[in-house]
């Protein structure tokens, strides 16, 4: 991972992008700290399939339990009822 200010990498952009898209993620730091990446379009979406799969598969394993009609919402007594106009 290459790591640069905000600054020079202002000053170096397509370098940075070359580098990217070699598959070297760019971190760039403000002040010291880290606040952005620059990564190749191919990385981003395997990273981003990643996380996608994760919930596709959890969804699989619990189909059984799981349903498509989401939660019963009852109103409760303590909870005021604000579809009924108060002044009416």
């Amino acid at each position: 991972m290459c790591r640069t200010s905000i600054y020079e990498a202002r000053n170096n952009f397509s370098a940075l992008v070359k580098a990217a898209e070699e598959g070297e993620v760019v971190e760039l730091t403000r002040y010291d700290k880290p606040v952005a990446v620059i990564m190749s379009y191919e990385e981003y979406e395997k990273r981003n399939l990643k996380k996608e799969d994760w919930l596709g598969k959890w969804r699989e394993e619990y189909a059984d339990v799981l349903d498509d009609k989401g939660f019963d919402i009852t109103p409760s007594r303590e909870c005021p009822d604000y579809s009924k106009d108060p002044w009416a």
